[in-house]
């Protein structure tokens, strides 16, 4: 009789794993890829200009220092290399460092989907690399009009990964603060950082494991108060900038070398 009882168990746990893989290749199934990158030119080589531009300088903490020099930007060993350096001709550019970011605007945007990059970065007072998006509509007023998604920030040496929204409700009528997620992460060490996003929330990931989650409301004031003002399309960028010396982006050591590396990214979308 045991016999006969183990053989059962062993089924029904086999019948369990059956289930379990139907389910995952069903969550496999669900998307399809729209977008990618796997940064394969060749080293010293730009990024592929059918798909990403150079960021333009403007007022904000992350692109106060933006330059367009080849220093800052390139591919190295297959891998996107974003760097902010020591400026060392301040006058012809009277920025104290000089830092790296691109961008898809105009190249790729998308509303709802699933984006994934590996990436990797040092930890130094006032590291400030990110993946993030913008949306499309609000590309010249860099402020939080129609939000930003925040894939992944490090922010200075604090060993944590940040992941959050900012909304328009958040920012411009102070009704909550920004979320965001800080998370236990080796951040020099590579990890796939993910963000799916639908309809009615948005969920961060590290390593295919979910680390946070923000949930359209179901308030009709809230929403009238732009709660949730991701029902637009969005653009990616990468960066690589330092903090500013405030509370939150600590004070950069403007003669060291920030790097930050991405190895791919890839954008999915679920099937129709």
């Amino acid at each position: 009789m045991r016999k006969y009882i183990l053989l059962a168990l062993g089924s029904v746990l086999l019948s369990s794993l059956f289930i379990l893989n139907r389910k995952e290749e069903e969550v496999a199934t669900k998307y399809k890829l729209v977008f990618s990158d796997e940064f394969k030119g060749r080293n010293g080589s730009q990024p592929d200009t059918t798909k990403w531009v150079r960021s333009e300088r403007g007022p904000s903490t992350w692109n106060r220092w933006i330059s367009n020099s080849k220093d800052v930007v390139y591919i190295k060993n297959g891998s996107l290399v974003c760097r902010a350096i020591p400026n060392h001709d301040l006058h012809a550019d009277t920025a104290q460092m000089l830092t790296g970011a691109i961008e898809t605007y105009g190249k790729f945007d998308f509303q709802y989907g699933k984006v994934e990059v590996r990436m990797k970065t040092n930890t130094m007072p006032g590291n400030f690399p990110a993946v993030w998006m913008k949306p499309v509509e609000n590309k010249i007023d860099d402020v939080y009009k129609y939000g930003e998604i925040d894939i992944i920030e490090v922010i200075g040496n604090d060993g944590k990964s940040s992941h959050a929204v900012h909304t328009h409700q958040s920012h411009m009528l102070r009704k909550a603060s920004p979320y965001i997620i800080k998370t236990s992460t080796n951040v020099r060490k590579w990890h796939v950082y993910g963000m799916e996003w639908t309809k009615d929330y948005i969920v961060w990931t590290v390593d295919g494991r979910e680390v946070g989650r923000f949930k359209k409301s179901e308030d009709k004031d809230d929403i009238a108060d732009d709660q949730w003002t991701f029902d637009r399309a969005f653009y990616l960028r990468l960066n690589q900038s330092v903090g500013n010396g405030s509370e939150k982006r600590t004070t950069p050591i403007t003669n060291k070398i920030y790097e930050t590396h991405f190895d791919w990214i890839r954008v999915y979308q679920a099937e129709e």
